[in-house]
C-alpha cells in the first residue's frame, strides 16, 4: 500500500489575522483565515469553487506573516490536521508562504 499523502497548496486572500503568540517553548504561532475563489473544471463543466480555510503558521513562517494584513494575497503550502482533539475541523498548517501581487515580505 502506498504511503499516506497530506499536502495542500492553495491561493487566497487573508481575511483574518490573530495576534502573534508563543508556545510555552517559545515558538512563534500565528492563526489566520484565508478566502479562496477560483473556477475549476468538474465532470467536464466549469464550476465556481469558493471556500474559507483556517490556517496556522509556526516559527519563521509565523514571523513572516506578522507584517501581513487582511486583503493580502498569498500562496500557501502545507498539510491538513484536526483543529484539536475535540474538533476534527481541518486546519492548514503552513510550511511555506508566498506573498503574491508584487508584495515583498522577504519570502
Amino acid at each position: 500500500m502506498a504511503e499516506p499523502q497530506n499536502q495542500l497548496t492553495i491561493t487566497g486572500s487573508i481575511i483574518e489575522l490573530a495576534r502573534l503568540r508563543h508556545t510555552p517553548a517559545g515558538v512563534p504561532v500565528l492563526n489566520f483565515r484565508i478566502a479562496h475563489a477560483s473556477e475549476q473544471i468538474e465532470a467536464g463543466l466549469p464550476r465556481k469553487a469558493e471556500c474559507e480555510l483556517q490556517a496556522v503558521a509556526l516559527g519563521q513562517t509565523a514571523l513572516l506573516l506578522r507584517g501581513a494584513k487582511p486583503g493580502d494575497d498569498v500562496k500557501l503550502s502545507g498539510f491538513l490536521a484536526a483543529k484539536s482533539t475535540k474538533s476534527m475541523q481541518p486546519v492548514l498548517h503552513v510550511e511555506r508562504i508566498e506573498f503574491t501581487e508584487g508584495m515583498n515580505h522577504g519570502v
